[in-house]
């Protein structure tokens, strides 16, 4: 019995000192853990929201080229349209400037920015395969969508165009309504034009209506604010019919950015604000010739 009570003895004894040792070790890891959470190893990043705020910029993706919504003067350094000017009063109702961003449409549009820019302001609409990656805020502004024709043109009404030639920037909105597979959750699309036209896309519907000009087109579905805008600057075009759809173009930021929503909701409430308070249709007839494109005439 005393050999046995010997050998609990040191058993216990033994015991104590492998749990002093394992406390010991737990806090030398919980010291290595902390220290690698205070050096960022296992922090998450700060809302989107948040960033922006303290960075002081809003990193603003648009197009350099693309009249009267946005365009960049090389000469003078200087940013003007439609666009540039809903942005910089998004930018200021945030407290913070406008960085100008210039990608590349399909990069916009893909999603995973990679915190290369915080939000696009592009005229962008809503499409199902783009709200994937992409969280909108609510439109603002409705674009109408025209045919647009050679001043020389005989067509006159669109029926005609059936098995005319028809281009559009692709892949983008226009190209899916002439195919008819244009999905824009809470708006849904009317196809009435032929659908036995044969289409040609290009980077931009600019591009289609330089195509136009020279010949190699019968028609360019484009949006109304593009024509018209070309159609100032000197082209031979006018429109064919009326408007076949209203756009709804809408502000656009990555669903892999940090806590995205933190940004959406409050650039979602400016837009709403500006909606209210009149700016939206105050910017719309600055740039397009007094037409309030803030709410949509459809229907």
């Amino acid at each position: 019995m005393a050999e046995r009570a010997s050998i609990r003895r040191r058993t216990k004894g033994e015991t104590g000192m492998k749990l002093s040792r394992w406390k010991a070790l737990m806090v030398v890891l919980s010291a290595f853990v902390l220290v690698g959470v205070a050096c960022g190893g296992g922090s998450s990043k700060k809302a989107l929201l948040d960033q922006v705020k303290e960075s002081g910029k809003l990193r603003v993706a648009t197009d350099p080229a693309y009249p009267p919504q946005s365009s960049y003067d090389e000469a003078t350094g200087t940013w003007e349209g439609f666009d540039i000017d809903v942005a910089t009063e998004v930018a200021k109702r945030l407290g913070v400037e406008v960085d100008w961003q210039t990608p590349t449409w399909d990069l916009i549009t893909a999603g995973n920015w990679n915190d290369r820019w915080d939000i696009s302001v592009g005229s962008m609409t809503p499409i199902k395969e783009r709200q994937q990656v992409l969280d909108f805020s609510p439109p603002y502004y409705f674009v109408p969508a025209v045919v647009v024709i050679k001043n020389d043109s005989s067509f006159t009404s669109l029926d005609q165009l059936a098995g005319k030639s028809i281009g559009s920037c692709a892949p983008c909105t226009y190209s899916f309504y002439i195919d008819r597979t244009l999905d824009i959750p809470g708006f849904p699309a009317t196809f009435v034009l032929p659908e036995d036209m044969q289409f040609t896309g290009y980077d931009t519907d600019s591009t289609a209506l330089q195509n136009l000009e020279l010949g190699r087109l019968d028609a360019v579905l484009t949006s109304l604010t593009t024509a018209t805008a070309a159609i100032a600057a000197g082209s031979s075009f006018k429109l064919l019919g009326d408007p076949v759809f209203y756009e709804p173009d809408s502000m656009a930021i990555d669903k892999n950015a940090s806590d995205p929503e933190s940004l959406a909701a409050a650039v979602t409430q400016i837009v709403n604000e500006m909606h209210a308070d009149g700016t939206l249709s105050t910017l719309s007839k600055k740039w397009f010739d007094g037409l309030d494109l803030s709410v949509s005439a459809a229907g």
